[in-house]
């Protein structure tokens, strides 16, 4: 069994910085994607960032070069760097990974149990 653990949320003000936390664990063959999605209250869950296996990166529009995806292969972990926080990027934020459980099987999504990250005025 596969789980994702999320860390790193919490409350800070307008301009602060906070970094989240990713670490798949389980019987992992191999991870393709990881990233952070979010979504505030009575909004649509949208991307924050992707990264590939071999580090290429997709943000969304938002972001506009405050936040910072990076991922750890050896530790199966993915992270974001959140700088400049503003209070509009208030939300529950969510880990995802593509993992193949085997050589031979299809890779599928896996999802965090989502971060509150909190940006108060």
């Amino acid at each position: 069994q596969v789980q994702l653990v999320e860390s790193g949320g919490g409350l800070v003000q307008a301009g602060e910085s906070l970094r989240l936390s990713c670490a798949a664990s389980g019987r992992i063959f191999s991870i393709s994607t990881m990233g952070w999605y979010r979504q505030a209250p009575g909004k649509q869950r949208e991307l924050v960032a992707v990264v590939s296996s071999g580090g290429t990166t997709n943000y969304g529009d938002f972001v506009k070069g405050r936040f910072t995806i990076s991922r750890d292969n050896a530790k199966n972990t993915v992270y974001l760097q959140m700088n400049n926080l503003k209070l509009e990027d208030t939300a529950v934020y969510y880990c995802n990974a593509n993992i193949r459980l085997a050589p031979l099987r299809p890779p599928q999504d896996y999802w965090g149990q989502g971060t509150q990250v909190t940006v108060s005025s």
